[in-house]
């Protein structure tokens, strides 16, 4: 009944681009509003740092005093160049409130101390002093309004509301392919539990994947299947999409330049001239370009003055990096809390054996460009954390983890989806498979959320059913249960539910074409003259 009334809604939703972003946004904030209110303040990875971060910006703070602060990287010790600012107290008592269940899943989180308001500012330290401001700006100024734990939760759900207003744009872009199913799963694919968990805190790497979603949609969307009437559209996503991306790190430089290369790599000729006869990509090439300019002015009189000393050669590094591989892969989809929550093994299974499935199947029917895309998607996957650890390993130690790729790894299910969409023969029974492929992305998502909350609420020892909760969100944990489920499930649906204007579009431009459930259109002609005779 409840899958039924969800679809429903559904249907209607996808009848319009309006109406599907506004859907497509609100399932996408339920999903990110649920682990913003399921996980503890501070809970996350880095999260007092940014926190503190973000306030600070909205008290124009955007430059503190420079502090050198011993720490401890991977077994590594040096001291971490942090900045001071002054802030509330209760911000001074948030750098703390972590550190009895931190990286011990065997601790649930209700040791952490009472987040209380009291008067007068104290000095505190942010490793996040160095970053761009804009994000932390955006996301900061709730703290301005409101005192104690409401401004935090306030501060994590406007993030969300970034995250999930650049994730809805994606989706749109996706819905605007004639055959949408495909290219929506692609979507939904790559927002994987970890990006919505990291959409719902404080991180600057949430609207990092977010922005990287909308921009590998949007290019490939572009050059893969131009349409001139929603060219102005899918330049201004592609440029939005790329100006956040270039804000959030110094990273983005090199995310944007890799999702336009692939991109021109599946593309046509014809589809690259008309882009770059078109005005508006010359307005967007020139913001994106001021944008990147001021990006390298802030990181260039920003330095890291960070002194780890670290016996670790580039190619140790490298081999230990590539050692890693598979942890990286789980983090990609999802660990949570400060990389202690582990996902059940249904989340791992079920995620990676769809995302293998959709490259093989791409692979399966790719032409020789596409084929070339889709390998160089995964040979980058493998190769750039081995370069950028053996870059940075005398420096600062082991210190890389799966979602710092997540911005550029958000391309490969994308790019397939892509792929099986424009080359899949007619009469494949592809809707059925992407039905099934739906459903085991649900199953493993909510099945990653619940063990998360589970984790923080009775600890990974604790009782499966969550009674009696030690930890609990501030609204209860059986309300976020219940909406991230309705939730997952509606997302689900979007990509189930037929495109009846695309399909009649083409049908109207190819009556021989594959139909929405993959029967071929001649197929059905011939029917039609049997029964005529």
């Amino acid at each position: 009944m409840m899958i039924t009334a969800v679809k429903s809604i559904a249907e209607r939703l996808a009848s319009s681009p309006r109406r599907l972003w506004a859907g497509a946004f609100a399932i996408l904030f339920a999903l990110s509003a649920s682990w913003a209110l399921a996980t503890p303040i501070g809970g996350a990875p880095d999260e007092p740092a940014h926190l503190i971060r973000a306030a600070a910006v909205a008290r124009g703070q955007v430059n503190g005093t420079e502090v050198m602060v011993p720490h401890e990287v991977g077994g590594i010790k040096g001291h971490w160049a942090e900045s001071g600012v002054e802030l509330p107290r209760i911000y001074e008592d948030l750098a703390e409130t972590h550190l009895c269940y931190a990286f011990k899943p065997w601790q649930s989180a209700d040791c952490a101390p009472a987040l209380k308001h009291s008067p007068g500012t104290a000095e505190v330290t942010t490793s996040a002093g160095r970053y761009h401001p804009a994000y932390y700006f955006a996301v900061g100024w709730p703290s301005l309004l409101l005192p104690g734990k409401t401004a935090f939760y306030l501060m994590r759900l406007m993030s969300a509301a970034i995250c999930s207003a650049l994730a809805a744009s994606a989706v749109v872009t996706a819905a605007e392919w004639r055959r949408r199913s495909f290219t929506l799963f692609g979507v939904v694919a790559a927002t994987t539990p970890m990006s919505l968990f990291m959409f719902g805190v404080v991180n600057p790497n949430g609207p990092e994947i977010a922005a990287s979603i909308l921009v590998w949609s949007a290019a490939v969307a572009l050059l893969m299947n131009p349409d001139p009437e929603l060219l102005n559209r899918r330049l201004a996503r592609l440029g939005i999409g790329a100006v956040v991306l270039i804000s959030i790190r110094p990273l983005g430089l090199i995310w944007l330049p890799g999702a336009v290369f692939f991109a021109l790599l599946l593309g046509s000729r014809d589809a690259l001239r008309a882009v770059l006869r078109h005005r508006t990509t010359w307005v967007w090439g020139g913001v994106a370009l001021v944008t990147a300019g001021l990006a390298l002015l802030w990181s260039s009189t920003h330095p890291d003055h960070s002194v780890f000393n670290s016996n670790l050669t580039p190619l140790a590094a490298a081999r230990k990096t590539f050692d890693n591989g598979l942890t990286y892969i789980k983090q990609m989809i999802g660990y949570f809390g400060w990389l202690d929550a582990e996902p059940p093994a249904a989340t791992l299974l079920l995620w990676s054996g769809v995302v293998v499935a959709l490259v093989l199947l791409a692979l399966c029917y790719a032409r020789r460009r596409d084929a070339l895309a889709v390998l160089g998607v995964l040979a980058g996957i493998v190769v750039i954390p081995l370069v950028a650890q053996a870059m940075q390993a005398r420096e600062l130690g082991m210190i890389w983890q799966g979602r710092y790729l997540l911005p550029f790894a958000v391309g490969l299910p994308i790019v397939c989806a892509a792929v099986c969409h424009e080359r899949l023969p007619g009469g494949f029974a592809w809707r059925r498979l992407l039905m099934l492929c739906s459903g085991a992305l649900a199953v493993a998502d909510f099945a990653g959320f619940f063990w998360a909350l589970r984790r923080m609420t009775v600890s990974n020892g604790g009782s499966f059913f969550i009674s009696p909760a030690h930890w609990s969100p501030p609204v209860g944990w059986q309300p976020c249960v219940l909406v991230y489920a309705v939730a997952v499930v509606a997302l689900g649906l979007l990509v189930a539910v037929p495109d009846r204007q695309g399909a009649d579009r083409q049908q109207d431009a190819s009556p021989a074409g594959p139909s929405e459930d993959g029967d071929d259109g001649g197929s059905a002609q011939l029917a039609a003259v049997r029964v005529q005779a």
